[in-house]
């Protein structure tokens, strides 16, 4: 008898004592429903692809404000379900049907593709591309660059998919948290009416608190909301501490954030930030290390210790996932050898390993043609990067299962350093064959993610698959010329507006690579050392530490990202924590119901007018 947990999320208690082929005929007896309702229709399809298009904006604009990402399923899956609702009872002759649980988990499938796999690189390789060289690649090269990407990524995850989700069960939490919204919100219980409005009203707040923030037409020079709040009578070193960009800033986008990424992570940003701006940068700057005060002059110091926590703590944490690794090495043949014919009813459903196959060798084949021809990579290192690139997808996609982190920036330092001793000197083969790891490393964890989903649904895994590789398509062509627009110059990407971290955390890899250390003032060279330090001890403390302790260690990411952007970004989501933690204590079921689509929603709102407003900027619209 399976648990009423186990029927939840596809786990199977006694998997251990079974086969194989008994697990996936057991699934595909009690779970399928792939043949008896909708699923890969028309309209999922196309919904599925505007709302990826929106989201994508959304993420590129936050990735190039913070360097993070946040996943976009659940947020598609309620929007989803309240458009289409609302459409169906207010044109039900048109829109005669409300949409099965399948579609909208192909839904948001397409969506999380398009909004999650075609983004990753560009605030990161591509967005460091520019900060090298000073200017953009050609459109149409970044246009089939990034659509290369996110294909091979796609490719490398179908012979991982039957391996990890079928048989082994690993958990992928974020796949379970879709599914189980899905079933909320088709339960039609009062949360779901709630959770939608909630996301809709709070989009519409940070789109106005953004409008009335950052519009500057001609015909339009007053502000309401000013980008920054001083602080009265704080200063530092006798300078106001404004000039350190420690200040309340006039938005609720990282507040949001905050709320999000939780306590633990939100005040390491603020310890970081303090340490940072409030003490270092005072020092540094009597010794010469710091030529000018605000963001720009004090990110290009503070990029080294910065980035050395976060490359160095993600080494650490990867190396010290050893069993992960491991398991992820040793379980490559069973990615191959396929179940036996009993289990024939399941191979008409899976995506079958000859699509891997061809997918796999024409996506790597363009992207070891593009390193050669555009980027001047020899064709042996371009090779040897999409094989990399295929054992350290299935590394992160492992840990992706595991721990529901995906840790793209260790997997594109890996390839960093490889070829940094393959390339030394060489800054653009050392970032986009990284770019090429971590683009597709992303991409299959996020596919497999949205397979969890699929699999406790009982979906079919191939049509789900199909949905993916739509919203590619759809991705590609709007982030691409988006970026563009949003990143007209690399002045940009070194402004307070879009500070860029994950960027600059490339772009210091790639130069210290190329350059070496004597290359750096000598206090950022003690910074980038102890920084080292940091990064390496926080992940062993850690793991050896009494579990009660844990959650008083510092995040060595938060650390990191709070001395490469500014302060006023980490005490708003320092404060957006605090929020939700309170809500939490006091008040769980309405947290549980309102603080993910409440902080998504204002995200989302204030993200796209942003992009809206950065756009409009590029085009001279607005002055």
């Amino acid at each position: 008898m399976i648990s009423d947990l186990s029927r939840q999320t596809g786990d199977l208690p006694s998997k251990e004592s079974m086969t194989a082929e008994q697990i996936e005929q057991h699934w595909f007896e009690n779970v399928y429903q792939g043949d008896s309702m909708p699923q890969l229709t028309l309209r999922s399809i196309l919904m599925g692809m505007v709302i990826g298009c929106v989201m994508s904006l959304s993420n590129l604009y936050v990735g190039l404000k913070t360097g993070w990402g946040f996943g976009v399923s659940i947020t598609a899956c309620i929007l989803s379900y309240a458009i289409w609702t609302t459409l169906h009872k207010t044109l039900p002759r048109i829109f005669k049907t409300e949409m099965s649980i399948l579609e909208n988990n192909a839904m948001q499938s397409t969506a999380t593709s398009a909004g999650v796999s075609t983004g990753g690189t560009m605030v990161s390789a591509i967005a460091a591309y520019l900060l090298i060289t000073g200017h953009h690649m050609d459109f149409w090269v970044l246009t089939l660059w990034t659509f290369l990407l996110a294909v091979l990524g796609v490719m490398m995850a179908i012979p991982m998919k039957r391996q990890m989700i079928n048989i082994e069960q690993l958990r992928f939490p974020s796949g379970i948290a879709t599914a189980t919204t899905l079933k909320s919100l088709h339960a039609k219980g009062g949360d779901a009416l709630k959770q939608a409005k909630s996301l809709f009203y709070a989009g519409g707040l940070g789109a106005f608190m953004c409008f009335f923030r950052d519009f500057s037409a001609p015909w339009w020079r007053f502000s309401f909301i000013p980008g920054q709040f001083q602080i009265p009578f704080l200063k530092i070193a006798g300078i106001p501490a404004l000039q350190y960009t420690i200040s309340l800033e006039g938005s609720l986008l990282m507040a949001a954030a905050g709320a999000i990424m939780g306590t633990k992570v939100a005040t390491s940003l603020l310890i970081g930030a303090v340490v940072h701006y409030g003490f270092l940068a005072p020092y540094v700057q009597t010794l010469g290390g710091i030529q000018e005060l605000g963001f720009r002059g004090i990110m290009k110091w503070g990029m080294w210790p910065g980035a050395a926590i976060m490359v160095s703590s993600g080494l650490m944490s990867f190396a010290m996932q050893w069993k992960t690794i491991a398991r992820a090495f040793s379980g490559i043949g069973d990615l191959f050898k396929g179940i036996k014919k009993e289990a024939a009813p399941m191979d008409r459903i899976e995506v079958p390993n000859s699509w891997f196959l061809i997918g796999t060798s024409l996506a790597g084949i363009g992207c070891v043609v593009m390193l050669a021809l555009v980027f001047h990579t020899s064709v042996w290192m371009g090779i040897l990067a999409v094989i990399m690139t295929f054992f350290l997808s299935l590394v992160a996609c492992r840990a992706t299962g595991e721990t529901d982190t995906t840790p793209l920036g260790a997997m594109g330092k890996v390839t960093q350093l490889a070829y940094g001793i393959l390339a030394p000197g060489n800054m653009i083969t050392n970032l986009m064959t990284a770019g090429v790891t971590a683009g597709a490393a992303g991409a299959s964890a996020d596919l497999l993610t949205d397979l969890k989903s699929g699999y406790i649904l009982g979906a079919n895994p191939r049509k789900q698959f199909l949905a993916q590789f739509a919203g590619v398509f759809a991705g590609t062509l709007v982030v691409v010329p988006a970026f563009y627009l949003m990143v007209p110059n690399v002045a940009v990407l070194n402004s307070a507006r879009f500070p860029s971290p994950a960027a600059h955390v490339w772009e210091g890899v790639a130069r210290l690579l190329s350059n070496g250390l004597s290359s750096l003032h000598p206090t950022a060279q003690i910074g980038l050392l102890i920084g080292v330090a940091i990064g390496t001890l926080i992940p062993i403390i850690e793991k050896l530490v009494p579990k009660k302790v844990k959650p008083f260690i510092p995040s060595p990411m938060g650390l990191g990202l709070a001395m490469v952007i500014p302060a006023y970004n980490s005490i708003s989501m320092f404060l957006g924590a605090m929020v939700a933690l309170i809500v939490q204590k006091n008040w769980k079921k309405l947290a549980e119901t309102y603080t993910i689509s409440v902080s998504s929603g204002i995200i989302a709102g204030e993200s796209l007018m942003g992009v809206a407003i950065a756009i409009l900027t590029t085009l001279g619209v607005l002055g």
